[in-house]
Order: structure tokens, then sequence, then C-alpha cells
């Protein structure tokens, strides 16, 4: 039996057990309402969505083609687009997610105003955001599955029972909006205790995947920016461990961890690890600060700190901050310890930040890793903090220079300019662009690519142009050509914004409540009926 008759005849059975006083509730109205409120809370979004995220690794491990992506977004009505096109335009949401970026919270989101990714917004707006979205989502859900209600009815109305039956079975395998939330919780936002209450915000408000960096939290900079300042990995763990139980203690048991290094751009540290023997995870740590070793008292100055490592003693270079410098060239092999000690301590997919989009670079570090912990996988920034046109037309030049052949054409330094736009070399980095995703997943192991920045940059570009034109020569002709008669051809669900807000919803449920006397907003005076 289908779950919209299931839930009609449950919903038949309890109105006759009250007798006549509830007559006037309609059971199939009941199953609508229902069916249109499918997830209630956040853990239970967090439960479906660990579910799926689960099997899609499992999906990838056995064929990496089957690799996963998502886009960043700071608001619930840009995540709830982003999936509404997905489904229009793709057929089903498989393998798509949505990823909730630190950096657009601190720069959209906080009552400080606009602030850089620093972790000085506020932590509350993390796991309001994840509920935002999926109030967003929940309200696709609803509005679709609104109008397929309504078909139905006018089928039924029409006596078109072929209609009627393909209507139903639409219903019947309706596929939700809600998808996974790759969550940013950035260094956890003080000690481990105060990322175990984070964590468990965000996952009672349907996270079901948390990303932790290894830097200092109160030291905390965007990974694309200098002055990165890492901790030792006993904290480190410590602050997976208290997602881990955050997610185990709400009863999302197979919730995912990303675990994300920033060491391969980071040359500080704020601490020095405690080590108890040579060769533990604080001493292997401590191996990587600059320095120089000692003889004796007099090679030490007031106010220095000295350290056994290698056998020997040696004083770490301070800088006036207080913090501790790393060698400099380490940043590579510092990866791959963080990686290598997060998953073989409970983290279940890595984030390693790069300065460039190059696969060759990712995979020498996944091979390494792998030589301890096979199956790694992991999440990559495909991030707008590169200039991927540039990147991309140098490594080309640089390949084609490796080969013997001729780029004497080619100015390596100004390949962004537009002058190079239309030539061979140009079309190449194009190439490799597109297939950049598909190449990283076959060649170095990521399982899910995301942009953190997109609707950001695409909010302000397409403002830019819209202004220009309208406060311009252009006049009202910029909205209507450059935005309104685009939604009309390609069939943009906002350009009846009536609906999209939930005005045919509200419509539908007055009549649920008061039948032939209610008061509808879709009638013949309301003009979005011009958008057919």
């Amino acid at each position: 039996m289908s779950k919209y008759s299931d839930f009609t005849q449950q919903a038949a059975s309890v109105i006759e057990a009250n007798g006549p006083t509830w007559s006037g509730i309609n059971p199939e109205y009941v199953a609508r309402m229902r069916l249109q409120n499918r997830f209630k809370t956040g853990l239970d979004i967090a439960k479906y969505t660990a579910k799926i995220m689960r099997e899609d690794m499992a999906a990838y491990d056995a064929d990496t083609s089957k690799y996963t992506q998502s886009l960043g977004c700071w608001h619930g009505f840009i995540g709830q687009q982003k999936l509404i096109a997905i489904k229009k335009h793709l057929g089903n949401t498989k393998r798509r997610y949505l990823y909730l970026s630190g950096w657009m919270v601190a720069a959209l989101r906080s009552e400080f105003g606009p602030l850089p990714d620093q972790s000085m917004h506020e932590k509350t707006a993390v796991s309001s955001l994840i509920e935002e979205l999926y109030t967003f989502l929940r309200q696709a859900d609803a509005r679709e599955l609104g109008g397929l209600f309504r078909d139905l009815d006018k089928a039924r109305k029409a006596g078109d029972s072929a209609k009627e039956s393909e209507l139903l079975n639409k219903i019947e395998n309706f596929e939700t909006h809600v998808v996974p939330i790759i969550a940013d919780i950035d260094a956890g936002f003080g000690n481990e205790e105060a990322t175990y209450l984070l964590a468990k915000q965000m996952i009672e408000a349907g996270a079901c995947c948390i990303q932790i960096e290894n830097q200092v939290s109160d030291e905390k900079q965007c990974g694309h920016q200098d002055g990165k300042v890492t901790v030792p990995h006993a904290d480190f763990l410590a602050k997976i461990r208290a997602v881990r139980y955050a997610f185990m203690e709400l009863g999302v048991d197979d919730g995912v961890i990303v675990a994300r290094t920033d060491s391969l751009g980071a040359g500080l540290t704020k601490q020095i690890a405690v080590t108890n023997e040579p060769g533990d995870l604080g001493d292997k740590y401590n191996s990587f600060l600059d320095g120089d070793y000692v003889e004796s008292a007099d090679d030490i100055d007031n106010g220095d700190v000295v350290v056994k490592a290698n056998g020997k003693l040696l004083k770490p270079k301070r800088l006036p901050s207080g913090l501790f410098q790393f060698k400099k060239g380490t940043g590579e092999d510092r990866v791959i310890l963080d990686c290598i000690t997060s998953l073989q301590n409970g983290a279940d997919l890595l984030w390693i930040e790069t300065e460039k989009p190059h696969v060759g670079q990712i995979k020498s570090m996944v091979d390494r890793i792998r030589e301890e912990v096979p199956g790694a996988k992991l999440v990559y920034n495909n991030s707008p903090s590169f200039n991927w046109t540039l990147n991309f037309r140098q490594q080309v030049f640089d390949a084609w220079s490796e080969e013997g052949k001729d780029v004497s054409i080619y100015n390596r330094d100004k390949l962004m300019s537009a002058e190079y736009d239309e030539t061979e070399l140009a079309a190449e980095a194009d190439r490799r662009i597109q297939s950049f995703q598909q190449d990283g997943s076959r060649e170095a192991g990521i399982f899910h690519h995301l942009i953190t920045l997109p609707t950001y940059h695409t909010a302000a570009l397409s403002t830019d142009n819209l202004a220009k034109g309208y406060f311009g020569d252009e006049g009202m002709l910029a909205y209507v050509a450059g935005v309104q008669r685009k939604e009309i051809r390609q069939s943009i669900a906002c350009v009846k914004h009536q609906n999209m807000a939930g005005s045919d919803m509200g419509d539908d449920h007055k009549e649920y409540f008061s039948g032939d006397a209610a008061l509808k907003a879709a009638g013949e005076d309301n003009t979005m009926n011009q958008f057919g």
C-alpha cells in the first residue's frame, strides 16, 4: 500500500474514532500535510543525510567516477534554489550536497557586519544557518508536492484517470530536496568543550558532516591567507573526539568528520607539543621546529625556551608575537603526519588546504598518506581564492615547455591577459579546468569537490550587471532583458515569486480549514497568472 494511501487511511481511522465532531477534517488533506513535512526535526535530517553520505563514500570506494559535489551558500534561499535547479536540470540530487562556509558566515551573517575569516563572528550563526538552510529545503519539498496535489485534484475533477495515476506515481516516488550539508566549524571556536557544545547545536540543526581544522582557535586565519598557526596533534585529536561524542550522544552514530589540515601553508605554532618519549607524536611535531642546537647554558638568553629533540637540546626560534616557527620546506611532511594521525584517530575524510589547484601536487600527498591508511579520501576546496585561469594556463605552459613544444609566443607571467583567450594554450587550459574534478577524483583520491564561496561572487556579479544598466542608459530594460525575460525563457521557478514564497500553499491550507469560504490569493486578479 502506498505511503499516501497509508497516511490517508491512518488519518481516516483517527477522525472516525473521534466521532462526528472531527467530521470537518479531510483525511487526504492530513496525508498531504504529513508528506509535505516529512522531516520533523534537525536530528531526523542528520540521521537521514548521514546514511546518504556513508553510502556515497562506499560507492566512491568502488568507483572513483562517483565523486560528490557541493556549492557553498550563505542563505537558506540560495541553498534552496540550488537544489531546485539541480532537480530541474539533472533530474535527481544524487551525490550533490550543500557546503556551509565559515568564511561566508563571517562575511555575511555576523551582527558585527562583514568580518574576515578569523572566527570572530557569533558561533551560533553557524548552527542557525544550518537550520535556515533546511527550513528552505523542506519548504521546497512542500511547494513541489503542493503543485502535484493541485494537479491531482484537477485530474480527478476532469475525470482523467491516466493523469491521476501518473501524478500519484510522482507523489509516491517524490525525491526530497533535503541533502547532506558539509558544515564548517572552523577551529572549534574555543577549547574541546566549546567544540563539543557547538557541534551538538550543529547536529541538532541537521548537520551530518562537520569539518574542523587544525589551526589555533583564537589565532584562526582563512586557509588562503598568511599567518596561519597550527596546534599540536593532541589538541586537534581532542576536538575530533569531541565532535564524535556529540554525534554519538545524539544518536547520529554514522556522522561524518572531515579533518582539515592547514599545515601546507602554516609556518607557525603557538605551542611546543608535550612529549613523553623520543618518537612519539609530540616529539614528531617538535622535530619540525626551526631553531638552533645549544651546547651549554651560555647559548641560552633570558626568556629562551629549550626542548630536547633528536637527542639534542634545541632552542626554537620564537617571534616577537611569542609564536614559534617551523623549518622552511616542512609543510608537506607535516600535512602527511596530520592526515595519517587524524584518520587513525576517528576522522573519516581529509581536507588538505593547498595554494593552487594542481592534481599532481594533491596526488603526491595522498599517495604518501595511503601508504599508511589505504583508502584515504579527500574533501577538496575548489576555491575562488585561486586564479584558475592563470594557474592552469601556467600549468599548460610548463608542461609544453618540458615536452619541448614552442611556447615563445606566450609570456608566462601575463597569461591571464585576454589576448590569449582564443589561443591553443587557453583552450587546453580550459579543457583541464573542465576535467579537474574527474581527474582529481580518479588520480588523487578526492571524494568530494566543493566551491566555498560561489554565491558570494555570483551575487556580486549579477548585481553589478543590473546596477550598471538600470542606473545607466538601459533603465527598466536592464531588469526585463537581463533578469525577467531570462527567468521566463529558462523556466526559473522564482519568476513566480509569490508561489515561491508560499502563497499557493497558504491558499491550499485556507481551503482545508475554511472550505468554500476561503479567501484565496490565487484568483483571476493575481498578476502571477501573467507568467503561465
